[in-house]
């Protein structure tokens, strides 16, 4: 069976990442797999363990960085980490299913270089920073403190966008996610031959 390539997407809060990337799921020609995130955090709700996240202990979490087990991980909030597991990796692609990973642009970059030909990093961008408050602003589910942390963080991510792979602005959400998935079919479709 040929071993699945892996698909990292990155994005400001508010670019349409998210909507991008369960329409490409839903297209079963990408054979697109989710990695099942790791966090220490507590679960939440309904969350289950290896459903929604690998939930750790912090000193599991740790230990397992120290280990090397980890392909990206950050320390989120104080105490608080998130990364994505080699073996979640390995799952998804020895199975033959394109891996999918919606990651922050530093986890994206350490995977591209890790993973180098094998991955391909797409960066989706806002039509303008006032576009993306615009957004942010009607989503009305923020705090005007949020609002502001979320823009400013943008700004910080955007500057990394010339280092991926493909950049895509988000003025069209359909446009954008054909235009995504085409990299996607491109990318595929190259290392089959």
């Amino acid at each position: 069976m040929k071993k699945g390539k892996i698909i990292i997407m990155s994005a400001p809060s508010g670019t349409g990442k998210s909507t991008i990337i369960s329409r490409l799921l839903e297209n079963p020609a990408l054979k697109l797999g989710f990695s099942v995130s790791a966090t220490s955090r507590l679960p939440r709700g309904e969350e289950r363990d290896g459903y929604e996240y690998y939930f750790l202990t912090h000193e599991e979490f740790m230990k397992r960085v120290g280990n090397g087990d980890f392909v990206e991980w950050e320390e989120v909030y104080q105490g608080t980490c998130y990364g994505t597991l080699a073996s979640e990796v390995e799952r998804v692609t020895d199975s033959g299913r394109n891996l999918i990973m919606d990651i922050d642009v530093k986890g994206a970059l350490n995977v591209k270089k890790r993973y180098e030909s094998e991955a391909m990093s797409i960066f989706i961008l806002p039509p303008s920073i006032e576009e993306l408050e615009r957004r942010l602003r009607a989503r009305s589910t923020d705090t005007e403190e949020s609002i502001l942390k979320r823009l400013s963080k943008a700004e910080y991510e955007m500057g990394f966008s010339e280092y991926f792979d493909y950049r895509v602005v988000n003025d069209n959400l359909d446009k954008a996610a054909e235009e995504v998935e085409s990299l996607i079919k491109g990318f595929i479709e190259k290392n089959l031959h």
